[in-house]
């Protein structure tokens, strides 16, 4: 691999052309994923050891937390999180292949319009990651989950569980909801930054 070819993926592509993108980035980037990454593991990564159920059986524990659970949150979230990357990652090795520098990317009709699908497309993503979460986990963790194992035991259909530190991952959810929604309104900042600059009401980097 050249230099000129690994400048070229340094200057061009690894650094977004706008101010907003920068930020984005950054904001994506640090505080998102070490808020998930060390957080998210206190908060989530005994769950299943401390999810008692009555009868407190370790069959009866495991299947009424696997219905609690279909997926755990750490996943989903670090699912969510690899696949809005997916689109900017995309217009990296395009942007690599091309050899396209930071400027270009705003002097260019073609690129500028590549660019701003990418960002679109991360926010089309990121929205539906939003309403996925809210489906799977809603907006609050109740301190007892009332499980249904019909199937499993046949003396009663119906028993509770307790959800361990429920109030903190109240919160955490909300925690999440919330940076999803900066990083939607982050990338159509962009997008409006962008524009700005294509029409001259900004000065261009």
């Amino acid at each position: 691999m050249s230099p000129n070819y690994i400048r070229s993926f340094s200057e061009g592509c690894l650094r977004p052309p706008t101010v907003i993108g920068q930020f984005h980035t950054l904001f994506f980037g640090s505080i998102r994923m070490f808020f998930l990454g060390v957080l998210g593991f206190a908060v989530y990564g005994n769950e299943a050891l401390h999810f008692s159920c009555d009868p407190d059986k370790r069959e009866v524990n495991l299947f009424c937390y696997n219905q609690f659970r279909p997926i755990t949150p750490q996943v989903f979230w670090a699912l969510q999180l690899v696949i809005v990357l997916v689109p900017g990652a995309f217009f990296h090795l395009y942007a690599a292949c091309k050899s396209i520098k930071q400027e270009d990317i705003l002097q260019k009709s073609s690129y500028t319009g590549f660019y701003i699908f990418s960002v679109f497309l991360r926010i089309v993503l990121e929205v539906a990651a939003f309403w996925l979460q809210i489906q799977l986990f809603g907006f609050k963790v109740n301190a007892i989950y009332m499980c249904d194992v019909g199937t499993l035991e046949k003396k009663f259909n119906i028993t509770r569980c307790m959800v361990p530190e429920h109030f903190e991952k109240t919160i955490f959810l909300i925690a999440m909801y919330t940076f999803t929604v900066i990083t939607v309104i982050l990338c159509v900042a962009e997008i409006f930054e962008i524009s700005c600059r294509r029409l001259g009401l900004l000065k261009t980097q």
